[in-house]
């Protein structure tokens, strides 16, 4: 669905994105994740045809964002961070007006209008003037806007910024809908959220793409630090010796727990969880095993690590 090669976008001499390259297949919830200023809202203005990059080429749906610009349009829905909504209008005014000016014809507004208002939620609030609603019912507002010419491409820009945390989950909600019907790309700096709705990741820093790839294979990638944590009833010294003669087991330390149990943190030598094999190992020798579980990266510490060398460097 997207395609972008080699795009630089600089303005008056600075560089905001740098050559990146990336692609979005269609169906896919993708997470454009960085802190402000990493280069998030320009990729996506690129994106919507806003404005065109300073070198590369971008290609939505297979067409080119600056060649076919109008052609594009009509595919992408497109939601800034600051939604430009008309405080004046009411809901259902407004949402066919929108429908209209992006082409649709007097009868299918109308069904496009009242199939996004009970998709988002506004069916209760359709003759109510934008301007008196809650933030959250703004987002839903701005949401149903991008959806109503049913475009191949929603582009959401900060879509929960502002909300407070039942609005987050109801928007968190809406959007995870939308996968597999349409091509989702979030851009946000908050990360349990893109964590929750996301099902690939693309990490952005200082103009530039550091990574690429599923939460689950993100993840992956920082298992090498992940402990396993047992928690065994059994003799010290039987719990050390099996784990110093275990060539899986990288690094381990046993402290007492409560009663006969000892609390064992094992980190594996190359990523792999040992879970199954001490579950085995417990079962084999009569131990009596009470806790197992392998910590788990979040997002945050894979952005750090990610992102890590390269302020090292600047620094």
């Amino acid at each position: 669905m997207i395609q972008v090669s080699n795009m630089t976008k600089c303005y008056a001499g600075r560089t905001a994105v740098d050559d990146i390259s990336f692609t979005v297949a269609p169906g896919e919830i993708v997470g454009l994740l960085g802190p402000n200023g990493a280069g998030k809202s320009t990729t996506m203005r690129v994106l919507s045809g806003f404005m065109p990059a300073t070198s590369g080429t971008v290609r939505v749906a297979g067409l080119d964002v600056f060649h076919d610009s109008d052609a594009v349009r009509r595919r992408i829905g497109y939601m800034p961070e600051n939604n430009p909504l008309y405080p004046e209008m009411r809901v259902r005014e407004y949402l066919k007006y929108r429908a209209r000016l992006k082409g649709l014809g007097w009868t299918n507004s109308r069904a496009r209008v009242t199939t996004v208002m009970e998709q988002c939620g506004l069916t209760d609030v359709g003759r109510r003037v934008i301007g008196q609603l809650s933030k959250g019912y703004k987002q839903r507002v701005g949401l149903a806007d991008a959806l109503v010419h049913e475009p191949e491409l929603i582009i959401l820009d900060e879509p929960t910024i502002g909300l407070d945390p039942h609005q987050i989950r109801s928007v968190r909600q809406l959007i995870k809908g939308l996968a597999g019907r349409h091509t989702v790309l979030i851009s946000t700096h908050i990360l349990p959220e893109a964590e929750m709705m996301c099902n690939r990741m693309l990490i952005m820093f200082d103009g530039r793409v550091l990574a690429s790839d599923t939460p689950e294979n993100l993840q992956r990638r920082m298992a090498g630090g992940s402990q396993v944590i047992a928690e065994i009833a059994a003799p010290e010294n039987l719990l050390r010796a099996a784990w110093e003669q275990w060539p899986d087991v990288a690094r381990f330390d046993v402290v007492p727990g409560e009663g006969d149990f000892f609390r064992c943190a094992l980190t594996p030598s190359d990523g792999r969880d040992l879970r199954p094999a001490i579950f085995n190992l417990a079962r084999e020798r009569g131990w009596v095993l009470r806790e197992l579980t392998r910590s788990r990266h979040s997002l945050e510490d894979i952005y750090l690590q990610v992102t890590k060398p390269d302020q090292e460097e600047a620094e």
